[in-house]
């Protein structure tokens, strides 16, 4: 609460993960991905009673690589964060500080937010061009990974969650999310080897990671996951999950399960 937090003498900052004043919010670094932006950094600032608004202190960059997914870069900028927090507090005490107003920024392009992600937000539109596709994957993996729904030639439909995409300039005539090749490994830990996919024009990609997360049960689901990525497609469309994914063990390596309707 802001009486708490207005108590220091000093002032109280927050280390965030954007360049603020972009991406203010609760998910600064899947957004700068998934935007397909090529920089992004941390910030140190004093608090204030709008979100993400205060005063900057300190500012970091770093680009974003092309192989960088949310993961990649939260670990590289954990570091650079941790040694930046340090230097704040020895600049605050120093009195050097020298405080940004956010507004007084200038800024070529419009403000964007960072609002939480949710189950909807992950879910992809392979009618979407072949780079957003590509970025939305790379801005939620490894947690909580970009997911779609694959149906099986006789209509029954499985989960998946999508790691790592690589695109793949190709002019052709697939539908959308429909399916060229594919491989199953590692029991239930299903990994679809130069899966090719129509997402806009004149454009293909590969999903090189790709785990099954609901389906049915038991012996019925082993034998389902290992069938249901033979002949089949992805769907584009609203899913149809029943409930939350839960935890089911065995053959091997355990995997999220729940009941398609």
């Amino acid at each position: 609460p802001e009486v708490v937090w207005n108590m220091p003498p000093m002032g109280t900052f927050n280390l965030h993960a954007s360049l603020l004043p972009q991406y203010r919010g609760a998910a600064p670094l899947n957004w700068a991905i998934i935007n397909g932006d090529t920089e992004t950094g941390i910030t140190t600032f004093f608090l204030k009673h709008e979100i993400d608004t205060g005063e900057i202190i300190q500012q970091r960059r770093i680009p974003i690589l092309p192989e960088d997914n949310v993961g990649t870069i939260h670990d590289k900028l954990m570091v650079l964060g941790a040694d930046m927090v340090v230097e704040t507090v020895d600049a605050i005490l120093a009195g050097t500080v020298k405080p940004i107003d956010q507004e007084s920024i200038q800024t070529d392009e419009p403000l964007r937010p960072a609002p939480k992600i949710f189950k909807d937000t992950c879910h992809i539109d392979w009618s979407k061009p072949c780079i957003q596709i590509h970025n939305l994957v790379r801005g939620l993996s490894p947690y909580p990974a970009a997911w779609c729904e694959w149906v099986s030639s006789d209509g029954n439909r499985v989960s998946v969650k999508i790691f790592r995409t690589t695109p793949v300039p190709a002019a052709h005539h697939f539908e959308p999310g429909s399916r060229m090749r594919a491989a199953l490994h590692q029991g239930l830990e299903a990994e679809l080897q130069r899966v090719r996919h129509h997402a806009g024009q004149g454009a293909a990609f590969h999903t090189d990671e790709v785990e099954p997360v609901t389906a049915l049960s038991g012996d019925l689901f082993q034998s389902y996951v290992q069938d249901a990525l033979g002949d089949g497609h992805f769907v584009h469309d609203a899913p149809m999950l029943a409930q939350s994914p839960r935890r089911v063990k065995g053959f091997g390596k355990s995997c999220h399960s729940a009941q398609i309707m």
